[in-house]
């Protein structure tokens, strides 16, 4: 299946079809009702209706995509960009003129300026902060009690980006308020996109106050750390001091918003992720203990019984296939956006220039048409023997094309170390006010999950 641009139909060559819409609309709500009481599961319904579905989200008509071929076709096709409810949501958090919202040329010279921070012979100077930032965390949960998983994950995600690629030393105090404002901002800006009610988000209600105070004090937060590397004088080899030092295609510094923007990009979307993947990780570890002791059994044999070092992440394969497995079921990104360009052919339907379309990695990672016993966590489905036999499109976290996440190779360097070196040291509980149950927002995590380490 491919995307073309619609040309004149030639005799006898078949129509193109509307595509079918799913039922259960209400007025004026039209779907956005159901999109925000069960998401997940109305994503994942629309497949019986077809590969491409539509869907009315307010008074806006939608085009929802469930076939992986054709999500592989939206995000390879120039027909299409990155707009839509989700980036315009996002928006508000991100700005116009970061690499996430891009688009064009804009979109080329920033992934330009950020990619080298992210090239498969940068990630190792990043080990010893990786490391260091894991066994604190080992350190501090070696005293038993309960873990608020959801606080610790963030810390260490928003860590790790700071010292890694802005070289800061990000107190935890900030970290802190970095958690707690995005927990508000992601919720409200899910709530914006499945329910667009316009000015009514403006008014001087309880919720919105939360969410311009949580917005707020993220923007701040990004404009104290400019400042102050400005103010240190100092310019060590990282993200922050290239953009700093970039210039736009005139040959002219970059502008003061997109520096900004490009710090919140690299600080909240990629914190957020991590943070919730991470949260996943730890509840895969909970609830599957047998995978826990095959990690551990795995991470001691490579390593000899010395501490997990970031050196031993390549020879990890079955941890590695953990993580992967945990995003297939979990993935943090479970709904994402395009924007028709031009009149386009999808899977034998037509999309008018202008449309919107959504797809649901969730919905698409746990079709039965493409793994077998679809809702079983299975690691194992990762070697190569087995994997050869999934689609293509089916399992493509990190995306593809122009819009692949540039930091795919340093997430899961990270990842894949954090798994191991946790599975090492502990053994993992639920306790008592533990909620595993999915939470959705913008991404998917835990509800609220807290757990008890048993030292191994």
């Amino acid at each position: 299946m491919t995307v073309e641009s619609v040309k004149p139909v030639a005799s006898g060559a078949p129509e193109l079809r509307e595509p079918p819409l799913a039922g259960g609309g209400v007025p004026f709500l039209g779907h956005g009702w159901k999109l925000a009481r069960d998401p997940l599961a109305f994503m994942a319904q629309l497949r019986d209706h077809g590969d491409v579905v539509r869907i009315r989200l307010g008074p806006k008509t939608v085009y929802a995509v469930t076939a992986p071929a054709l999500t592989g076709a939206l995000a390879l096709s120039p027909d299409y960009i990155i707009a839509g409810p989700l980036w315009e949501s996002l928006e508000g958090l991100l700005g116009k003129e970061g690499v996430a919202t891009a688009n064009g040329p804009l979109h080329r010279r920033q992934r330009r300026i950020i990619q080298p921070a992210f090239r498969l012979d940068a990630i190792p100077a990043y080990g010893p902060i990786m490391e260091e930032e894991t066994r604190a965390l080992v350190e501090r949960w070696k005293g038993g009690g309960t873990i608020d998983c959801t606080s610790e994950s963030f810390r260490i995600a928003v860590r790790v980006a700071a010292r890694c690629l802005l070289r800061g030393q990000f107190m935890d105090e900030r970290a802190e308020r970095l958690c707690v404002a995005l927990a508000s901002v992601f919720q409200g800006m899910y709530h914006r996109m499945v329910v667009p009610l316009g000015p009514l988000y403006r008014l001087p209600l309880p919720a919105n106050r939360e969410f311009n105070r949580a917005l707020a004090d993220l923007h701040l937060l990004v404009d104290e750390i400019i400042a102050e590397r400005r103010a240190s004088g100092q310019r060590p080899d990282d993200l922050l001091t290239a953009l700093l030092e970039a210039k736009d295609d005139n040959g002219d510094p970059i502008g003061e918003q997109e520096i900004h923007d490009q710090v919140v990009a690299i600080l909240t979307p990629g914190s957020e992720t991590i943070a919730s993947t991470i949260m996943s990780l730890l509840l895969v570890l909970a609830d599957h203990p047998e995978q826990s002791d095959k990690v551990c059994a795995e991470v001691r044999e490579v390593t000899g019984g010395r501490p997990v070092a970031f050196g031993d992440v390549r020879g990890l394969t079955h941890t590695n296939n953990v993580v992967v497995e945990a995003m297939r079921l979990r993935p943090a990104v479970w709904i994402l956006t395009r924007r028709a360009v031009a009149d386009t052919e999808l899977g034998g339907y037509r999309i008018p220039a202008g449309a919107d379309i959504v797809y649901s990695p969730y919905a698409i990672q746990r079709d039965p048409r493409s793994y077998e016993r679809h809702l079983e966590f299975d690691p194992d489905r990762w070697r190569p023997e087995r994997s050869k036999d999934i689609p293509k499109y089916a399992m493509r976290p990190f995306g593809v094309g122009n819009r692949k996440c540039p930091s795919d190779h340093f997430s899961m360097a990270l990842l894949t170390l954090v798994t191991a070196v946790l599975a090492d040291g502990f053994r993992f509980e639920q306790v008592a006010g533990s909620v595993g149950a999915t939470r959705v927002g913008i991404t998917l995590r835990p509800q609220r999950l807290l757990l008890k380490p048993v030292p191994r």
